[in-house]
């Protein structure tokens, strides 16, 4: 936000009210008209968005209540990819993987609805970030039995510009890229450059951030300098600050969204645990290019966790703020 030190953000995902996954089995139970499933989400959107406001969030979404993966979502709408089953992906977590089966076509809007709902329930003086998985990560989460590696990836990235543009002509003003795969595939950084420049090409938003976690970021900085981004969001906490030397060895020449809430762990980190952890970032950034949001997506943790913690790290940032 202009003019306002260490703005405070989420990263994306959210606890999505036990209710509303309740109305989506009985959607597909009893094979109920389209418009009472479209009506929950809409009461589960404005319901969350008035819960990061009550926290105080600055920059906010409704936590994705639209979605149920960040790869899934938009290969159910992008023509050309196949959905075979669930995979194991980690523990008795499964993902449903899609696969590109054809050549992939521009969907239209895909994220132009979410946007303007949560722009007209949101208060006037609260900002929308809108999070869109990056094309690294949507190729190199799914199977492909079309293009080779490269083609895929840099024909995502045509489709997700495309996406860009609707949504800066839909007012949009902070798009966020994930891309979590990149800091764990480190050996095709270039790749995830190359591909950026074609996602932002001509989006004329106020900020473009890049989000990725747990990974080698020793491995990819300083090269993620280079990217056509505003802004890198990063995991720190889960991970106890683990890669902080390696940002202070060259000078961060971009804006740091600083992960200093975990969420991976239920426990609820006290208002002065985050002060402490968001001086940290401070030895990276000026204050006027740190932002602050918890490490990553909340959408694991109890719903009263995810709130008190972000309602913890509002606290944290203003008290921050009476001292810079």
């Amino acid at each position: 936000m202009k003019n306002k030190l260490f703005p405070t953000t989420i990263i994306g995902s959210y606890p999505k009210p036990k209710w509303l996954n309740k109305s989506k089995e009985s959607f597909k139970e009893e094979n109920l008209d389209k418009k009472y499933l479209n009506e929950a989400l809409d009461d589960a959107s404005r319901l969350i968005v008035d819960e990061h406001e009550r926290a105080g969030v600055d920059i906010l979404n409704d936590g994705e209540m639209r979605r149920e993966e960040m790869v899934e979502f938009f290969a159910e709408k992008i023509p050309g990819f196949k959905f075979y089953g669930p995979v194991r992906v980690w523990g008795n977590n499964y993902f449903n993987k899609p696969s590109v089966v054809k050549e992939l076509k521009d969907p239209g809007p895909m994220l132009v609805d979410e946007f303007n709902f949560i722009k007209d329930v949101k208060s006037p003086e609260k900002e929308v970030k809108i999070p869109i998985t990056g094309p690294y990560t949507i190729a190199d989460w799914s199977f492909n039995e079309i293009y080779d590696r490269k083609e895929l990836v840099m024909e995502l990235a045509e489709i997700i510009n495309k996406e860009l543009k609707r949504l800066v002509d839909a007012g949009a003003e902070y798009i966020q890229i994930d891309e979590p795969a990149l800091s764990t595939k480190v050996n095709e950084v270039n790749l995830v450059k190359e591909a950026t420049s074609k996602v932002v090409k001509g989006v004329n938003a106020e900020k473009i951030i890049m989000h990725a976690c747990y990974g080698e970021f020793d491995k990819i900085y300083p090269d993620i300098l280079n990217f056509d981004v505003d802004q890198f969001s990063l995991e720190f906490v889960n991970n106890n600050f683990e890669f902080l030397p390696v940002f202070k060895e060259y000078d961060f020449t971009r804006e740091l969204g600083l992960g200093c809430v975990d969420v991976h762990d239920s426990n609820v980190e006290s208002v002065q645990e985050i002060v402490n952890n968001i001086k940290k970032g401070l030895e990276i950034v000026e204050p006027s290019n740190l932002y602050v949001n918890p490490d990553c997506g909340l959408k694991l943790l109890p719903r009263e966790k995810a709130y008190q913690k972000l309602s913890n790290m509002v606290k944290a940032a203003s008290k921050l703020r009476e001292k810079y």
